[in-house]
């Protein structure tokens, strides 16, 4: 195996939980530990995720990620940020620091393991420019080959202070990956009803993803920065049974903006996103293709995360959409692909 070149299948939809980045945030954290009753818990600002076990586990240990890697046939991943330690509301010279310190560190992990891993970095969205600044030391200077941040931060994503950020990508030539987080982990709480049933995960996310793409098409961010690319995690949330309506609006509401009042305007920038195509709805799936193109499709896991697909469901689609990642990164010369990694037994 030669990378990323040769990859059957290349997974995009991959966090990390650094051992490196413990108390980088100051008294925001992160920090871990086990409670009297033998849970391992994990603290990031005021919240605190009791009973997920993140060492020894794919999270943090590289080699037994490598090894659930061979199981499941998965050839690369692009490794990125824990959704916890976003930290894009907690003052800007700790989230600067985490960043930095989370950054050097991915790249130590995937510096060791070129053949199998790639990593997108940790951007302080709280300071744009400070943003910008790290993507450039992290691409420049580290090798990673992304930038990763959260849907909610302390601007919307179609605010103009974002462009510096938005520059620096189509600069530096890598995309920009979007990904929720829950709510209040450091910044406003959110719905408490979402509170119950895991619902900040399971429907928040939707509604984040969905707003994040929105916010980019009716606030010109495409218009203004055309070279940009922007991968949306889970599908885009909503953004499949709602595009219509969006659409809709962004033609006859009074607010709409000029460059989305056509008949095909906004579909034609959801056509400019990228979407990774984890979602436990292959209907979902398929009208998202549908309306966006299958070419706009990456693969995702969520990796070792409770919402990991099946094994069996691994080969056809990731296979499938590998082609679409090398392009996505700017790997697509790479090499040729190689047969599909046999499971480990």
């Amino acid at each position: 195996m030669s990378g990323i070149g040769t990859a059957r299948i290349i997974d995009l939809h991959a966090h990390a939980v650094l051992d490196e980045t413990l108390g980088a945030a100051g008294r925001f954290g992160p920090e871990m530990g086990v409670d009297a009753a033998g849970r391992p818990w994990y603290r990031a600002g005021d919240y605190t995720l009791t009973g997920v076990r993140y060492r020894g586990s794919p999270f943090m240990d590289p080699e037994v990620r490598l090894a659930r890697m061979d199981a499941a046939s998965i050839d690369f991943q692009m490794l990125s940020p824990n959704p916890l330690t976003y930290f894009h509301y907690i003052p800007a010279p700790e989230a600067i620091a985490f960043c930095r310190r989370h950054n050097d560190a991915l790249a130590g992990i995937v510096g060791r393991h070129p053949e199998r891993l790639a990593g997108a970095a940790a951007l302080p969205m709280q300071d744009p420019t400070a943003a910008a600044d790290e993507l450039k030391r992290a691409v420049q200077e580290l090798g990673l080959w992304a930038g990763y941040t959260g849907t909610d931060t302390t601007r919307p994503l179609d605010d103009p202070a974002f462009d510096v950020l938005y520059r620096a990508c189509t600069s530096l030539d890598v995309p920009l990956f979007l990904h929720p987080a829950p709510a209040g982990i450091d910044g406003p709480k959110g719905d408490p009803n979402l509170l119950r049933y895991d619902l900040n995960i399971v429907a928040g996310y939707a509604g984040q993803e969905t707003i994040a793409v929105a916010s980019l098409i009716f606030g010109g961010v495409l218009e203004r920065h055309p070279a940009l690319d922007i991968c949306i995690s889970n599908a885009g949330g909503s953004i499949p049974v709602l595009a219509a309506r969006l659409a809709q609006a962004g033609r006859v509401r009074p607010w709409a903006p000029q460059h989305t009042r056509a008949p095909d305007a906004f579909r034609a920038g959801l056509k400019r996103l990228w979407f990774d195509a984890h979602t436990a709805e292959p209907r979902a799936l398929d009208l998202l293709a549908d309306i966006v193109g299958r070419d706009r499709l990456v693969y995702g896991t969520n990796f070792a995360g409770w919402d990991q697909p099946e094994v069996d469901e691994f080969s056809t689609l990731g296979v499938e959409l590998a082609p679409h990642a090398r392009r996505l990164l700017r790997k697509e010369h790479q090499g040729r692909p190689g047969p599909l990694r046999p499971r480990s037994t």
